[in-house]
């Protein structure tokens, strides 16, 4: 039994690399995921995003961290197989971002961008003008509201938490 929503890990056919070799592993012994239930106090976890998306002439992509509660560390980098600019690329990591999380059960979130327009759209200081990007942010504005709690802040690409894990995705 665990606290943690493994088995929508697991079951995701775009996992990749351990998890997918545990997967497979633990298949043949006929494993079932239940859930542990809540500890008092874990109900109202904040959870923590961090996305850095990039375009470029060699392609497109995003970086995501997901911290959440005990430890858990997920780290995914994309690569989108679509041209796109940069704010677009943006838009796209924390949407990934944001439906990780909410595949992972997470009710309170911060999501840390160095998109200040991104941020600034997500928070309604910034209007998006541009069709496309109107779309990104309604799409963002429905996932919004599956949080209890989210908080879309702008951190300055030098202390992004991606910075420091791996370079640009594309």
């Amino acid at each position: 039994m665990t606290n943690l929503p493994i088995r929508n890990v697991l079951q995701k056919p775009d996992v990749a690399g351990r998890m997918v070799r545990w997967e497979v592993e633990l298949s043949e012994f006929d494993v079932q995921y239940e859930p542990k239930g809540l500890i008092k106090g874990q109900a109202g976890s904040i959870w923590f995003l961090s996305v850095d998306g990039s375009s470029n002439q060699q392609g497109s992509g995003a970086n995501i961290i997901l911290e959440g509660p005990n430890g858990l560390l997920i780290e995914q980098a994309l690569r989108f197989s679509f041209e796109d600019s940069n704010n677009q690329a943006e838009y796209e990591a924390m949407i990934a971002g944001m439906l990780l999380a909410k595949e992972m059960g997470a009710k309170s979130l911060l999501a840390k961008s160095d998109s200040l327009l991104i941020t600034g759209q997500v928070t309604g200081e910034y209007k998006a003008k541009d069709p496309q990007m109107a779309t990104y942010l309604e799409y963002a504005k429905i996932l919004k509201e599956t949080f209890a709690v989210f908080e879309p802040v702008h951190t300055p690409k030098v202390q992004n938490a991606l910075t420091c894990w791996r370079s640009s995705p594309v």
